[in-house]
């Protein structure tokens, strides 16, 4: 009788600088050079400001520190689908899965890549030129609607980003660690030179830190605080993608506290540090006002030629965000497939390079789609609330895992469990339901989409089912 060959795994490739270069090159995206304009706007104080930022900062090193004990207890591939399949059922990980795998991190990524070259487009407008603008009148059970879409070069060269990045990690998961080495080292690089600059060739910008309170503390300051807390939210967005590779990481029993709580706690003292120095040398109306802030303050230390480095800084941080995105996201569709519960041909590793390949490139032609139909942004908001959902519910999860399986291996304990982990389920809520209140028909949509995989769901487990008991 024939031997059938061993199942092919992942390999544990990510080292201890590689696991925390994901965690800090996720995270400082585009957002450290985009989100504090829109803070400074909401906010309407310097003080209010670095409140959102020092909160944000807390509550995600607070959801670090407990997802470092799932990492470390359950370092399987998909993160959050392998400890909400064991905490509460395949049901409850398929519906994670299922939302992460066909919107939100395909839109996600092709984000990322058209974001990547809308900066690129600071360098060469022609890119950002239209090619062939649709518009027209349409109805659709209502009043007339004007639709317009202007297809730019910006697309199909996004759609090579987004395969070009694909491929370097189909050849490799060290391959793509290191290549996030480099872009992470690059991008912390170009923001520290902006923040010491701004210190130290700067007298500062007439009014530093003007106004840090607001003029009054009412409801006002209220709603401009929880503004810039949703702006804070989306730039600290991405500690958790560690997570996802978690059958790659080396060591998993030691680095994954290291990687996920010191990279949390690094990135947020350099936001806090670049927020300093951008009011250091620009009013708070003047960066509420900015399209740029970074290119805004080496234009006002340096000169307007000395910031187009900025913008390739900006290049390169989004080519970080991407490379962690693609890495990370692709773990998940191989871990649904291989458990009967995706769509086949997301399944299976490569035998030469060991990477989830097909889960890859299945990933990327979604997000090529993404890119091509322009809608990405949009879908990306709207799953911004169900991300969050799931971020409580795993965090949930522990608790339920504490209880129901108190002899589990757990190398590293959640620090200042329950009240740490209760603290991160209480932000959630909060941030979920203030979600909720600013766009009930967006989020009421997500929750849609996201329970109409239980119709595919059951699809699945029924083949499955049929399958194995032929």
């Amino acid at each position: 009788m024939a031997q059938s060959k061993p199942r092919l795994e992942l390999v544990r490739g990510l080292g201890p600088w590689a696991s925390m270069a994901i965690v800090v090159g996720t995270m400082i995206g585009t957002g450290i050079f985009l989100k504090p304009a829109e803070m400074a706007g909401d906010a309407k104080s310097v003080g209010i400001v670095f409140a959102a930022w020092v909160v944000g900062g807390v509550l995600s090193l607070f959801g670090a520190l407990a997802y470092a004990e799932l990492g470390a207890a359950i370092p399987e591939a998909g993160g959050e689908y392998a400890y909400l399949n064991r905490a509460f059922g395949p049901r409850t990980g398929f519906l994670f899965g299922w939302t992460h795998s066909i919107v939100a991190r395909p839109a996600s990524a092709a984000s990322i890549a058209a974001g990547v070259l809308k900066f690129w487009g600071f360098l060469m407008p022609s890119v950002l030129a239209p090619i062939h603008v649709f518009d027209f009148d349409y109805r659709f059970l209502g009043p007339v609607k004007h639709f317009h879409f202007a297809f730019t070069w910006a697309q199909p060269l996004a759609i090579l980003v987004l395969f070009a990045i694909t491929g370097i990690n189909y050849l490799g998961v060290r391959l793509g660690g290191r290549v996030q080495i480099i872009l992470t080292g690059i991008k912390i690089a170009a923001v520290v030179l902006i923040i010491v600059a701004a210190f130290s060739f700067s007298h500062g910008g007439g009014t530093p830190f003007h106004p840090f309170f607001a003029g009054s503390l009412g409801t006002g300051a209220l709603g401009g605080f929880l503004a810039a807390m949703a702006a804070a939210m989306w730039a600290y967005d991405g500690w958790e993608d560690l997570n996802l590779v978690g059958s790659e990481v080396e060591k998993p029993e030691k680095n994954f506290h290291r990687a996920l709580v010191g990279g949390v706690a690094f990135v947020a003292g350099i936001y806090i540090l670049f927020n300093a120095a951008s009011f250091y040398v620009l009013p708070l109306k003047d960066v509420a006002a900015s399209q740029h802030v970074a290119s805004d303050v080496v234009a006002k230390i340096a000169g307007v030629g000395a910031a187009t480095w900025v913008t390739v800084a900006m290049v390169i941080a989004g080519l970080g965000s991407l490379n962690s995105s693609i890495l990370s996201g692709a773990r998940v569709d191989y871990a649904m497939a291989r458990d009967g519960v995706f769509f086949r041909i997301a399944g299976g590793i490569h035998p030469k390079y060991r990477t989830p390949g097909r889960a890859l490139i299945f990933q990327g032609i979604l997000a090529s789609l993404f890119a091509l139909t322009g809608t990405f942004e949009d879908l990306t908001s709207l799953f911004i609330f169900a991300g969050w959902i799931f971020y409580g519910l795993a965090t949930v999860g522990l608790f339920r895992l504490r209880r129901n399986e108190p002899n589990m291996p757990r190398p590293y304990r959640c620090w200042g469990y329950p009240w740490v982990p209760g603290a991160f389920v209480a932000g959630a809520v909060a941030l979920t339901i203030n979600l909720w209140l600013d766009h009930p028909g967006r989020c009421t949509a997500g929750l849609v989409l996201m329970f109409a995989g239980l119709f595919f769901y059951r699809y699945w487990r029924r083949n499955e089912t049929n399958s194995s008991t032929a």
